[in-house]
Order: C-alpha cells, then sequence, then structure tokens
C-alpha cells in the first residue's frame, strides 16, 4: 500500500454535493477534519432549510423526521439529518453531525464526530473525534479510543510506516460498509478501508486496507470473494 489510500478522495467515496462531502474533501486526509467538525457544524446550521429542521434546543438542530426516544442528551452544537433513530440514554455532547438514516443506540455516546449516512452505532458505543463512513455498522460495545495512555500526538500506523497526525485526539475513521465485531477497540489514529470487517474482540492498532479481515490475533488478509458471496476466511 502507500499513503495515498489514506487520502480522503481516495480512502471515501463521497459525494461533493453532500452536507459534508465538500467539508471532507477540502483536506488531503481525513483526520485533518477533526479539528474543524465545531466550525463546520455552526456553518452548516446557518443554511439549514427550515422546512426539513428546527431547532430542538439552542444550537441543536432535529430534522423533522428524526425519531427521538426518551431519556436522551443532546448538547450543542449538534444536527440531526432525516430518518435518523436516537435511542434511550444516548449521550450527544456536542460537535456531532449525524448524516440521513443513522442509528445513535442505547448508551451511545458521540462526541465530536461525523456519521456520514446510514451508520449504526446501536448498543453502548463510545465514538469520539471518528469520521464514520456511509453503511458502517459497530457491534454491540465497540469503542474508538481516542487519546493515548501518555497524551503523545497520535500516528496511523501502516504496514509501511506511520503518518503523523499532530492531534492529540483521534479515534477511529472508517470508509463505507465497514463492519465491526462486538467489544472491539479502534485504538488511537484507526483507518478501515470499504466493505472491511472487524472480528469481535478485536483491538485494532493500525490501518486496514479495504476488503479485508482483522482477525483477533491482529492478523489482517483479505476477503476471498466467490461470486457474489464473500467467504471470511
Amino acid at each position: 500500500m502507500s499513503f495515498n489510500q489514506l487520502k480522503t478522495v481516495n480512502f471515501f467515496n463521497l459525494n461533493p454535493g453532500s452536507m459534508c462531502g465538500e467539508f471532507l474533501l477540502q483536506h488531503e486526509y481525513p483526520w485533518q477534519a477533526l479539528p474543524e467538525i465545531h466550525d463546520f457544524i455552526l456553518a452548516l446550521q446557518q443554511n439549514l432549510p427550515q422546512e426539513d429542521f428546527y431547532q430542538h434546543s439552542p444550537g441543536v438542530y432535529l430534522s423533522k423526521s428524526v425519531k427521538l426516544f426518551p431519556y436522551v442528551t443532546l448538547m450543542a452544537p449538534t444536527i440531526v439529518c432525516e430518518n435518523v433513530e436516537i435511542r434511550p440514554g444516548a449521550f450527544i455532547r456536542g460537535n456531532v453531525f449525524v448524516g440521513p438514516g443513522s442509528v445513535v443506540g442505547n448508551s451511545t455516546e458521540l462526541k465530536n464526530s461525523i456519521f456520514i449516512k446510514q451508520v449504526q452505532a446501536p448498543h453502548f458505543n463510545y465514538i469520539g473525534d471518528s469520521i464514520l463512513g456511509t453503511g458502517t455498522h459497530f457491534g454491540a460495545g465497540v469503542i474508538t479510543s481516542n487519546l493515548r495512555a501518555d497524551g503523545a500526538n497520535i500516528f496511523v500506523r501502516t504496514e509501511k510506516g506511520n503518518l503523523a497526525t499532530n492531534l492529540r485526539k483521534f479515534g477511529g475513521i472508517t470508509a463505507e460498509n465497514v463492519e465491526i465485531g462486538c467489544n472491539a477497540v479502534l485504538n488511537p489514529g484507526s483507518m478501515i478501508g470499504a466493505s472491511s470487517r472487524i472480528y469481535p474482540l478485536s483491538s485494532l492498532r493500525k490501518f486496514v486496507p479495504a476488503h479485508s479481515i482483522h482477525k483477533q490475533n491482529g492478523q489482517i488478509v483479505p476477503i476471498v470473494y466467490d461470486r457474489e458471496q464473500d467467504v471470511l476466511k
């Protein structure tokens, strides 16, 4: 692999005309967007269509089609788009964009993060300083660890070397249709390419290329496709 795979334009399949597509594509690498999520959301809130969104509380804007369950905490600034479910006990701590068709589940906590579209974090998840691509699914108990134990700046680790991010806080970034098994941990600076699978209970520490499987022992292997079905080996 080369570091080119990590560049925003190559890592994601983004629609430049979507709410967050243009914003993300302004950055050479996706993690460079993380410190700017706050300002991005504030600017976007100024142009939300009033026929589609309402102000739930100061600085918190929800689509009128959002399904909001009881016992939810929403902090500013936050935008929640159409057909999203926010389930009981969810805690959105601000600087959060939840894209269309997503699920923020029971006892799930979000902070300084973007769900691009149809992202599911349905059970007991912590997602901080992260960007999750369209169709990403977190199994129960999956968390992003966004701060190193020593507080040092975070690197994206790959088979070809490490890439400095100059960030102290950076959880995980996933491309499209990523599946992460229950109780896996995405250690600081984790990046997962499109259509990859992370086994349950994995501790992820380096870049997982697209169409790959990350096993519990850290081994990364390509997905073997058999016609239209993939065989996980």
